[in-house]
């Protein structure tokens, strides 16, 4: 069997040092939509590095800046096609402010692998930490086509009911025609991204943005929305992929403040509202 439940969850994690420098924030708050406009004193706060304060999605970056899918594919126990493979979700829990620079261990194992019967999801939980302890634990949700049906454990639902009553708050935010290919310099070079021929054989007409970056722009939209633009206030950050966004289309970014958290859901604007981001909870202080 491709996967192997058993010997995933029994691999040892895997540890490595991981560095960033002040142009790596910097980089990946251009990458993922910040600067505009480029005197703002609020967008500084992402882009100037005598100013700079760190997004926390940054930590689905930091250091070698490949996502944790791709690190779960070379796990033990796992030999999927990566055709058949989706990112499905992206879980991430602050236990301080992210550093503008530093240094850190990050380990990694495979914390769950669970049985939908049609489709497996394994669970990459990647723990971060420096030497003044925990910094962040980032779990990336990898969906495989195909590769259920072993009678294992399905697993928790993520699917949440829709949040009541109109939207609190609702911004638009422009994905510039480029942001692909500006994103992906903080580390995903995947071709699906930037190259249409790659992208025509993988089933979409033309190159798609990054989930991540799309991840990235709306904790930045609800941070500097309903949090004052105070990084440190975000806690915990969780999504489900829902669809795809095309670089020159518009994130239309409903939110829904609660207490403690705020439920956010992500359309693209041109194409009637279609989902991109479901499931959206941002917890803050």
């Amino acid at each position: 069997m491709p996967i192997d439940a058993a010997k995933a969850l029994a691999a040892e994690p895997r540890s490595g040092e991981i560095r960033w420098e002040r142009r790596d924030v910097q980089l990946y708050h251009l990458g993922i939509g910040a600067g505009r406009p480029a005197t703002d004193p609020d967008e500084l706060r992402y882009t100037l590095e005598t100013r700079l304060h760190v997004l926390p999605s940054f930590a689905t970056v930091a250091g070698a800046g490949s996502p944790g899918v791709i690190g779960g594919l070379s796990m033990p126990g796992i030999d999927v096609d990566l055709a058949k493979v989706l990112h499905g979700g992206q879980s991430l829990t602050l236990y301080r402010p992210i550093p503008a620079a530093g240094t850190a261990t990050a380990t990694s194992r495979i914390a769950a692998v669970y049985d939908k019967g049609k489709a497996a999801v394994l669970v990459m939980r990647t723990d971060v930490a420096d030497a003044d302890g925990p910094l962040w634990t980032n779990d990336a949700q990898i969906f495989v086509r195909g590769e259920g049906g072993w009678g294992g454990d399905r697993g928790p639902s993520t699917r949440l009911d829709p949040p009541a009553g109109e939207p609190d708050r609702t911004v638009e935010r422009p994905v510039r025609e480029d942001q692909a290919l500006l994103y992906r310099l903080s580390g995903d070079y995947n071709p699906l991204h930037a190259d249409p021929e790659f992208a025509k054989l993988a089933g979409f007409d033309r190159p798609i943005l990054h989930g991540l970056c799309t991840y990235g722009m709306t904790l930045k939209a609800v941070v500097d929305t309903l949090l004052g633009g105070d990084v440190s206030r975000v806690r915990s950050y969780t999504t489900r992929f829902a669809g795809v966004v095309y670089p020159g289309e518009t994130l239309r970014i409903r939110m829904w403040r609660g207490d403690g958290r705020v439920r956010v859901a992500v359309s693209a604007a041109e194409r009637e509202d279609a989902p991109v981001l479901a499931d959206t909870i941002v917890e803050h202080l």
